[in-house]
């Protein structure tokens, strides 16, 4: 019970900035836990920014935000090594990709060779540069944006890039009431600013490790493994969801029980969660857009004819 009231804390503490958006808050301390990272796609000025600057501050952790523009290189995210004539010897600057939390903002606005560069550090849990590798902090998060209206000088994420991060979410516009609510607390100052912590990296860590020994049954991994095998035989999807599909969706799985104050796995875990591990882990086939399908569609689907594991 006490491990569900500190996750309440955290997400109603978001929820003092963000207005109206309780189930991103939720599914990205879902993503925090399980060590994974978010893709947040939507247009500009729905509080993409400001949802990772509250998680950050809700848990005290170190925060970094990179503006990705054309001419971005991989050093500025990485760090670089410049030579100090007084010691005679190269002393390694860290990039701002050696924080607790990223924020990678319009992300599709770099060249792939700087995407790379953060993509293989959430992946690889270190970076490398002038020939050494040093580990990344731990926790390690990214929260990615990307504007999905404008294409003009971006670079589109391929697959490959879009497998490492374990949820793609979008914001949202606010309902009327919630905007009206939203500019009474912009009045004076913005909510942000007095937002105290109510979690430290300490604890969080202890939880991230936590979520690894949530019990997982063998029919749960079936049931995992049943969904993403028939994302590769649907004759709507050109790509099926990779092995790591099915890894990603199990660790969140957890993650979300671990939330819910449980220690073990239950399919409506897997059913939830599907939709957003999945849907951009997969390629759909000509024939789906003409029959006005979008990939959530197709995971809806999938979802609806797989048999459920009932434990007896």
């Amino acid at each position: 019970m006490k491990l569900q009231e500190n996750f309440e804390k955290v997400v109603e503490n978001i929820e003092k900035v963000i207005i109206g958006k309780r189930e991103v808050a939720t599914l990205s301390l879902v993503a925090l836990l399980a060590e994974g990272h978010i893709l947040l796609e939507d247009v500009p000025g729905v509080g993409k920014t400001m949802m990772v600057r509250a998680l950050s501050k809700s848990i005290s952790a170190d925060f970094k935000r990179i503006q990705f523009t054309p001419d971005l290189l991989p050093s500025d995210v990485t760090g670089v090594s410049i030579y100090n004539p007084k010691e005679m010897d190269f002393i390694y600057r860290p990039g701002p990709v050696m924080s607790h939390i990223v924020l990678a903002d319009e992300i599709n606005r770099t060249s792939p060779k700087t995407q790379s560069a953060l993509l293989e550090a959430m992946e690889e849990g270190n970076v490398t540069t002038d020939g050494v590798t040093r580990p990344l902090p731990r926790p390690f998060f990214v929260m990615a944006t990307q504007n999905p209206i404008e294409f003009d000088g971006t670079y589109q994420l391929p697959e490959a890039q879009l497998d490492r991060f374990l949820f793609k979410l979008k914001m949202g516009y606010p309902s009327m009431r919630e905007e009206i609510e939203m500019l009474s607390r912009q009045a004076n100052q913005s909510p942000i600013a007095n937002l105290e912590p109510v979690m430290d990296v300490s604890t969080l860590i202890e939880l991230q490790d936590r979520v690894k020994e949530v019990y997982v049954d063998d029919t749960i991994k079936q049931y995992i493994v049943e969904i993403v095998n028939r994302t590769r035989k649907h004759d709507l999807i050109y790509l099926g969801a990779s092995p790591r599909g099915s890894v990603a969706l199990m660790r969140a799985s957890q993650a979300l029980a671990l939330i819910q104050g449980r220690d073990f796995c239950i399919p409506d875990d897997v059913q939830y969660l599907a939709l957003y591990v999945l849907s951009h882990r997969i390629m759909l086939k000509p024939e789906a857009r003409y029959e006005g399908k979008v990939a959530e569609d197709v995971i809806r689907e999938i979802i609806e004819k797989v048999y459920v594991p009932i434990k007896r």
